[in-house]
């Protein structure tokens, strides 16, 4: 047996093991009425038999006598079990009776012809013993059909599918209590609304102030009605109102979506003026800069760096001098003597002037200064017949394999640096004639012909310290001369509109 609920294996109890079918029979018509008995005939299939009893009352009666007796069964029967016999163990032809003793003689008169023959028919045969254990197998199949069927009886006789364990029996218990508390109180509020009702009876007093209630709601109301109809033709008039001025409403949007449409329009074209003027705003702030940024370049500052190391003055990195130590080499003394040529030249040409009987050829380290000289004879005056000038090359650079004592030697390098010291003298006398330099200002050392400041510029006669010197002298008047050719750069740039 299981469980119908949680389908657990259940263990019967001891009664119900030894329930004889006179005791199945009593309980399962026990307690039943009419109306269950007509339930279970209408269940009952059209071709099962009658539930009545198989055999008289009498004989019910002799049975229960005779069960009280105990002996030996003389004969057993055994009943079959299998599912597929006629009715199944649900059919109530299963119901049967069997008798463990004879009914009718006693057990000690009963002898076979085993017993005649001097046989104890006590002790059981060798094939007695299969027979007995097919009988035992038979009744409690039988026993197991009829628990069953007592089980089904009991089901169809309540809501509950038998038989339960202990568990789900209270848990039944307990809904079951559950739904008595919901009916106790779905009862006792019926009570007390028949007791509420059977109250509240309303007396004539009542009902002669519920007329006049009536009468005067019923007067009210008439009024209300006149006062509905007035308001009525109050919302038709005010309908077409609303009607007339949705009309209104509806021109006045279109309006006003025209007036958009032609708005975005105008803020279209607008932000793309906008957009414009942004665009070239911002390209004449770029132009500006650029323009004071290139305002504020000095380009000879750039190509003509004047400085010193030491001793030494440079330009453009090029010492310009010669030391026993740090010695400088002939290479860049030449070059050195190339750019500041060529520095005089570029500022020259920057403030348009014309040396007088001399020319510079910048041409790097191999530079040299052109000495012009014209004739002083009569016939050179003539006009028709102009002298032709002597030109002559001074080198301004030196190979270095004539040693520093011979002086003769040396002769054109040391002219050329003289004519260099009277070309860079003209040029600063005439910024400071034409007033281009500041006011006051003149050159950091006087030039008189080979000298500048205290130091000779010839190389052959001095010392290596005096004519680095005098060397050094001569890049810084060259440096005066490159800020005021700047100075006269910005001054027109200011003046250009």
């Amino acid at each position: 047996m299981y469980c119908q609920k949680c389908k657990t294996p259940l263990r019967l109890d001891p009664s119900l093991e030894h329930l004889s079918p006179a005791a199945f029979k009593i309980l399962a018509e026990s307690g039943a009425s009419n109306d269950q008995q007509s339930v279970e005939s209408s269940k009952r299939p059209k071709n099962a038999p009658s539930t009545r009893p198989l055999y008289p009352q009498d004989r019910h009666e002799h049975y229960v006598r005779a069960s009280a007796a105990k002996g030996p069964a003389v004969s057993t029967k055994r009943m079959p079990t299998d599912g597929n016999t006629s009715g199944g163990k649900d059919h109530p032809a299963m119901s049967f009776i069997m008798l463990s003793e004879s009914q009718i003689t006693p057990p000690s008169t009963v002898r076979t012809s085993d017993q005649e023959n001097g046989r104890d028919e006590t002790k059981p045969r060798n094939g007695d013993i299969a027979i007995h254990g097919g009988y035992k197998e038979g009744f409690l199949s039988q026993k197991a059909e009829a628990n069953a069927r007592l089980f089904d009886i009991l089901s169809s006789r309540s809501d509950i599918d038998h038989p339960v364990c202990a568990e789900c029996a209270e848990l039944l218990v307990e809904g079951l209590e559950k739904r008595l508390a919901s009916a106790t109180r779905e009862r006792d509020a019926y009570v007390q609304y028949v007791k509420q009702t059977s109250i509240s009876i309303p007396s004539q007093e009542d009902l002669d102030e519920a007329q006049q209630e009536l009468e005067k709601t019923r007067k009210k109301e008439g009024e209300l009605f006149t006062e509905l109809k007035r308001l009525e033709e109050e919302k038709a008039s005010m309908d077409a109102e609303i009607e007339r001025l949705t009309r209104e409403a509806s021109e006045l949007d279109e309006e006003e979506a025209a007036f958009w449409r032609e708005r975005n329009a105008f803020n279209t074209t607008l932000t793309r003026f906008q957009n414009e003027r942004d665009a070239l705003n911002a390209q004449h702030e770029h132009d500006v800069k650029q323009l004071e940024r290139l305002q504020r370049t000095n380009v000879y500052n750039d190509a003509f760096s004047i400085g010193h190391d030491g001793y030494y003055g440079t330009i453009n990195g090029l010492r310009l001098g010669r030391l026993s130590n740090p010695l400088v080499e002939w290479p860049e003394i030449n070059a050195a003597w190339g750019q500041t040529c060529l520095l005089l030249a570029t500022v020259a040409e920057k403030l348009r002037f014309n040396f007088q009987g001399y020319t510079l050829n910048p041409v790097g380290s191999t530079s040299t200064v052109n000495k012009i000289e014209y004739p002083q004879s009569a016939t050179g005056n003539d006009p028709s017949h102009p002298a032709k000038p002597k030109v002559t090359t001074l080198e301004l650079y030196c190979n270095g394999d004539v040693p520093l004592g011979l002086a003769f030697l040396h002769r054109r390098f040391d002219s050329a640096m003289v004519a260099f010291l009277e070309c860079l003298r003209q040029l600063g006398d005439h910024v400071e004639q034409t007033g281009l330099g500041v006011a006051g200002l003149k050159m950091p050392y006087a030039i008189k012909k080979d000298k500048i400041g205290d130091a000779s510029i010839k190389f052959g006669f001095n010392q290596e310290e005096v004519w680095t010197k005098a060397c050094k002298y001569t890049l810084t008047c060259c440096k005066y001369l490159l800020a005021q050719a700047s100075n006269e750069n910005s001054a027109n740039k200011q003046s250009v509109p």
